[in-house]
């Protein structure tokens, strides 16, 4: 008696970071993934090299692979698993999640365009729209992150809108469809680095977004040992994105795509955990005496908290706050602490924690860090995969010497 096949198009995130939108066969019937360590590919005849290069100029493919800059097995099958949880026809892989950024902005920005960018974006992505863009004769603005600050922005030479949601480290959450809106009726592209949201707390591409980006080095990996990044859309923009990687050469090993592969495979398991103890320590934190005031978008008093309810699952585990005092007393907090390693990132096993001014904003003139809320006192949690009560018992036992 045959079974009734399930439906991929209805599984959820955990089961699709796992198989896919189906099963492919793999050497040897392997379980998991081989990584595939060479650099190049053979062909069996010379004939077979000219049927290759013709039918890739058709846009058809005869021979799987040719050359690892241009993809390897190990990577091809990650980057469809990707694109299965991500809800996008295809995912192009990187060596990084800024050259997925920066390839992405390379791809689609035009001569004499203009590109507007959100407030609180990460610190690499401002300071590339800062000191580079300007070089291709390309026009940028930074803006609030809300629909109308953007609108406001909008010149007739803008092509792209860049953001990122949840930000960081204020965890603003965008109301993306009203953006979304804004720009189609414009026919401006939207890209959205939503490395800190996951597709498994929302997914931009079902709410119109053009392409998403993430640093996979994050909760896609899961465990601080590799370094990836991966832009997903539509497979006729991520042809384009293909073409620029192929030139780049920003491609990621075999070895790197499968360490992330291997991480996928516990990424809905991760992300239950991290929405649960980013919730339980935010609440700790805001009715802690020694603690400012607490960003984290599943608390009441977060600016975009009616937002962030409406539009995602849960809120992941970093989370931002002032500790009362000043310098002296925030790194007395951090040095006290046993379970939070000194360091940036998020999204791995291990909790980190970073004095955001110190960490990533160091060479920047005090007066401009405190224009954007890089105060002495601010504080990033990334939390890991530790017991949610010894977290919260190592940060008590933390604020409390102060």
């Amino acid at each position: 008696m045959s079974k009734k096949p399930s439906d991929p198009a209805k599984w959820r995130p955990a089961t699709l970071a796992i198989h896919g939108l189906g099963r492919l066969p793999k050497a040897h019937h392997a379980v998991s993934t081989p990584i595939v360590h060479t650099s190049n590919y053979y062909f069996d005849t010379a004939d077979e090299v000219e049927e290759f290069m013709r039918a890739k100029g058709q846009g058809r493919v005869t021979h799987e692979h040719e050359y690892a800059r241009y993809g390897n097995p190990t990577q091809q099958e990650t980057e469809r698993k990707l694109a299965a949880v991500e809800g996008a026809e295809r995912a192009v892989l990187y060596s990084s999640g800024m050259a997925a950024v920066l390839m992405t902005i390379m791809t689609f920005m035009k001569p004499e365009g203009h590109i507007i960018f959100t407030g609180d974006c990460y610190r690499q992505t401002r300071d590339f729209a800062t000191n580079f863009l300007g070089k291709f004769g390309i026009g940028y603005s930074i803006t609030d992150p809300t629909a109308e600050a953007i609108e406001e922005a909008i010149r007739p030479n803008t092509n792209i809108i860049f953001t990122e949601s949840p930000t960081n480290p204020y965890l603003r959450v965008l109301d993306i469809p009203a953006i979304v809106k804004v720009a189609k009726k414009r026919g401006i592209m939207t890209i959205i680095d939503a490395t800190l949201a996951t597709p498994y707390n929302i997914k931009p591409i079902e709410l119109g977004v053009d392409v998403v980006v993430h640093s996979a080095t994050k909760y896609f990996g899961g465990h601080n040992d590799l370094m990836a990044g991966v832009a997903l859309g539509s497979a006729a923009l991520m042809a384009d994105l293909y073409k620029m990687q192929r030139m780049m050469g920003a491609t990621p090993g075999p070895l790197t795509c499968f360490l992330l592969e291997r991480g996928l495979k516990t990424f809905g398991m991760r992300m239950e955990h991290h929405n649960r103890a980013g919730l339980a320590v935010a609440r700790m934190l805001e009715a802690h005496p020694k603690v400012e005031k607490v960003w984290y978008p599943a608390l009441a008093s977060h600016p975009d908290h009616k937002t962030g309810m409406a539009q995602m699952k849960g809120f992941g585990s970093v989370i931002s706050f002032l500790v009362k005092g000043g310098n002296a007393e925030t790194r007395r907090f951090i040095d006290s602490l046993d379970l939070f390693l000194i360091t940036p990132s998020l999204g791995g096993s291990e909790s980190l924690v970073t004095q955001m001014w110190a960490m990533s904003f160091f060479d920047y003139p005090e007066e401009f860090r405190k224009s954007i809320g890089m105060v002495d006192n601010l504080v990033r949690l990334a939390l890991g995969l530790e017991d949610v009560d010894d977290l919260i018992a190592d940060l008590e036992q933390a604020l409390d010497r102060i």
